[in-house]
């Protein structure tokens, strides 16, 4: 089996953890060549990964004329997603782009079109759909646990949590906590429903307390590598509702600022035989000879955030070079989130419902 040459655009944080699962598959796939438009950054990337200098770029199309370099893996900031994927699907090369897919339905449709156009692999880094709580819903799903489920409440939000950085500034990032946040919720819940396809959708959207970095916390989150902006012109709460051709519906809240008691990060699903909770641990609600149940499964449901982007990596990996591997998180259902993702954003902006097309 041919060892991949990789390329990672985008040495930031999330390009780490993306390293870490490379190495762990070093027979199978290396880390080639790096790029960004900090060089500073790349540098000590490609020291700490043995990367020689001379295959570190800070001009994505000069790297993707490399030859050698079968894939490219996608960790920017939102804003040069679709443009660094294209330039390398342009290029021969198979790409995993980090979620979300794109800045706008539109830049993801022309990133499936331009893999479908070269023959190229697209995957997305949905990365909640390789959790272990993931793998123990749809084994149940599969038989029958659920029976249809209908609705679904999902909830990821913080009481003093925005990143900063290229996070709140929405020419880099496209919008706040909803296309950050809430992209995986929504990912993860209707992976878990089926993929049935949204026909339309109603948002709201708030900028009441925006970031306050005054407020003393214990902990809270921070990502190292969104630099320093004093820029905060994106929402700090979107709630919203998302119907599916099928009529289910899925209830959304994502927040990067809120006066909560704690942070949350909830999903809840109503099905017709059963329902269930995420949290760190899945719990199983149904009846039985007449008693309604509940059960806490004796199994490690936590997610596990290093262990979901290895096996994300190793899919990815095996997308490419397994003959018959169907990829888990294809282009298609990239674009169909970002079209959920701009609807949202438009019924917030005009206060109207809007349909998906």
């Amino acid at each position: 089996m041919k060892k991949l040459k990789i390329g990672i655009i985008g040495n930031g944080g999330i390009s780490g953890i993306h390293a870490r699962a490379y190495s762990a598959i070093a027979d199978r796939a290396e880390i080639y060549a790096l790029c960004d438009i900090n060089r500073e950054r790349s540098l000590s990337m490609a020291k700490r990964l043995g990367v020689p200098e001379e295959r570190v770029f800070t001009d994505v199309h000069q790297m993707v004329k490399l030859s050698e370099i079968d894939a490219v893996d996608v960790c920017t900031w939102n804003c040069a997603h679709a443009e660094c994927s294209i330039a390398a699907l342009e290029a021969g090369k198979n790409v995993l782009c980090e979620k979300p897919m794109a800045m706008n339905a539109d830049q993801a449709k022309k990133m499936k079109e331009t893999a479908e156009r070269c023959g190229k692999h697209l995957q997305i880094g949905f990365v909640r759909r390789y959790g272990n709580d993931m793998e123990v819903l749809k084994n149940l799903d599969r038989e029958g646990f659920f029976g249809e489920i209908y609705y679904a409440k999902v909830n990821y939000t913080r009481r003093n949590g925005s990143p900063g950085g290229w996070y709140s500034d929405a020419a880099r990032s496209g919008g706040g906590p909803l296309i950050d946040l809430g992209v995986h919720v929504i990912d993860y819940s209707r992976y878990l429903m089926g993929n049935h396809r949204p026909v339309s959708v109603y948002g709201v959207t708030f900028e009441k307390l925006g970031n306050r970095p005054k407020i003393k916390k214990a902990g809270g989150y921070s990502a190292s590598d969104a630099g320093k902006s004093d820029v905060f012109n994106v929402e700090d709460l979107a709630v919203g509702m998302i119907r599916f051709d099928n009529g289910s519906v899925i209830s959304i809240d994502a927040a990067y600022s809120l006066n909560q008691r704690e942070d949350k990060g909830d999903m809840e699903f109503f099905g017709t035989r059963g329902g269930a909770k995420v949290t760190n641990s899945v719990e199983l609600f149904s009846s039985q000879s007449g008693y309604m149940t509940n059960t806490v499964l004796d199994y490690p449901t936590d997610f596990d955030f290093n262990g979901a982007f290895a096996s994300e990596i190793r899919h990815f990996v095996d997308c490419i070079t397994v003959p018959g591997t169907e990829c888990i998180a294809p282009a298609e259902d990239g674009v169909v989130l970002m079209q959920i993702l701009d609807g949202l954003y438009e019924s917030a902006r005009t206060g109207h419902e809007v349909e998906i097309r």
